[in-house]
């Protein structure tokens, strides 16, 4: 029997899984292996908290393309959902732990299923995936964290983002510190009277902050970044002219620069969110991104992702209305700096930082909880299967050293610069080549495709084809709410 091996079981791994299962025509083993984090669910659905939200509306958050409506249908199978009118379910903004829940629904029915007519099982695995090696006989060899191995004719790498990178060291250990905020830092929450400090201003601070409200903590919380930026609520949008050429990849960055910023002006004179040209790009932002050469790409990087990012992955107008009161209130403060340190002082940590004029500051809290987000250099990985895939040549960083190299069929690109034939990966380890690699609509297309090509379902493969590209389907403008 044909057997397949996928390293995660978040999002990505989870629906790979599930597509290699519904597709399948003959007798085929799929082996998920799952780490840490709750089967299906991963870091973004593994939330209890209610106040959790998806940041894109139920209408486009099915997990596979071919149904689009799925999420929705599902909803409707919860008396919580099933009498609200189909507009209204539509634009909800449904908490995350349900996508979890809904998710883990899609794998319960290919992994137990009531009869036996599919031909695939899926087996799954709670362990940590430390190596991958190939053998003599031409089969993947995968250990686990505990010395045993497993064998597969196929590998995907399915694990997601990199852990947070480290900011002081890895010394560095304090009581009032938590290095990601996935971990138990609930435990840790201070005196009102102290501060609790947040390090990122993206949507890991959002879930801290709300968490914070919810279980009504009455004290101050200082958010810092090297922009000080937080995310953008969505918005209700308004019909726009298309003002793409046919062919926007191959524009390259200065024009497009002056493209975006031309009708970014125009929306803001008429009094419309400018945030409507970034939401335009959506299905071609990919191809874009790969034409850019190194140069355009580091330049982009460093002079507008962050501005990208704020504008491009929003958050519901209620949560981002309680942010803005909060700000305006003063409970919530946000500093604009680059982290230079953390250091212990008696029972708290000192958080030192650089302004824009180079003037160094420090603040204290009784917690701090690091939200910078995933380690943004591949090569400097703390994860162990990735330094060990490193070392035997079998991987190599992107370009950009954001993630590995991964040619059109999603087959990994090792150290010397062929494709391999047994091991693939999707997902967020496709940042550096695609950009755009994290969110379900690109995701799900992913998780699709690989599964045809990992089936050799020759009557899906064109040759030539760039499946990497995963938002021929997602036209859906996200900004009308």
């Amino acid at each position: 029997m044909k057997k397949v091996a996928i390293i995660g079981g978040g999002f990505s791994g989870t629906m790979a899984a599930v597509n290699l299962a519904r597709l399948s025509t003959g007798p085929l083993c799929i082996q998920l292996i799952n780490d840490k984090y709750p089967l299906g669910r991963g870091v973004a659905y593994g939330t209890k908290q209610e106040e959790h939200l998806l940041n894109v509306a139920a209408r486009n958050m099915s997990a596979v393309p071919d149904h689009s409506n799925h999420f929705i249908d599902w909803l409707r199978t919860r008396v919580d959902y099933s009498d609200l009118p189909d507009p209204q379910l539509r634009e909800t903004y449904v908490p995350r732990r349900i996508y979890g829940d809904y998710l883990r629904s899609i794998l319960s029915t290919y992994m137990q299923p009531i009869d036996s007519h599919h031909p695939a099982e899926i087996q799954v695995i709670e362990s940590e995936a430390v190596d991958v090696e190939l053998t003599y006989d031409g089969c993947a060899k995968i250990t686990l964290k505990d010395g045993t191995t497993i064998e597969a004719d196929r590998v995907l790498l399915a694990t997601g983002n990199q852990p947070p990178s480290s900011l002081a060291g890895e010394s560095f250990s304090h009581p009032a510190y938590s290095p990601d905020p996935w971990g138990n830092w609930m435990e840790k929450i201070p005196d009102p009277k102290d501060d609790i400090i947040i390090l990122g201003t993206g949507l890991s601070m959002i879930d801290i902050f709300l968490t914070l409200s919810e279980k009504e903590w009455t004290g101050n919380i200082t958010a810092i970044s090297h922009n000080g930026m937080i995310p953008q609520a969505h918005f209700r949008g308004i019909e726009y002219p298309d003002f793409l050429p046919p062919e926007p990849e191959n524009l390259g960055l200065d024009n497009l620069v002056e493209l975006l910023e031309k009708h970014c002006k125009q929306l803001q004179r008429i009094g419309e969110n400018p945030g409507i040209v970034v939401d335009r790009l959506r299905p071609h932002t990919q191809r874009i991104w790969q034409k850019f050469d190194l140069s355009e790409k580091q330049e982009f990087l460093k002079r507008y992702a962050a501005r990208w990012n704020v504008i491009r992955h929003r958050i519901a107008q209620p949560i981002h209305q309680r942010l803005t009161e909060a700000i305006t209130e003063g409970r919530l403060r946000v500093l604009r700096g680059r982290i230079t340190g953390l250091s212990e002082h008696n029972e708290k940590v000192r958080v030192s930082l650089q302004n824009k004029k180079g003037e160094e500051q420090s603040v204290e809290g009784g917690l701090v909880i690091n939200c910078t987000g995933p380690n943004s250099g591949f090569s400097d990985t703390s994860v162990p299967l990735f330094k060990n895939l490193l070392k035997r040549g079998l991987i190599q960083p992107d370009e950009l050293d954001m993630g590995i190299d991964v040619g059109a069929d999603f087959a990994v690109i090792n150290a010397e610069g062929e494709h391999s034939e047994f091991l693939f990966a999707i997902g967020p380890l496709m940042k550096g080549t695609l950009w755009e690699t994290t969110a379900v609509p690109e995701l799900r297309g992913q998780a699709m495709r690989v599964a045809q090509l990992l089936l050799d379902d020759v009557s899906t493969v064109t040759p030539g084809h760039d499946y990497r590209f995963s938002v021929e389907e997602e036209h859906v403008i996200e900004y009308y709410i």
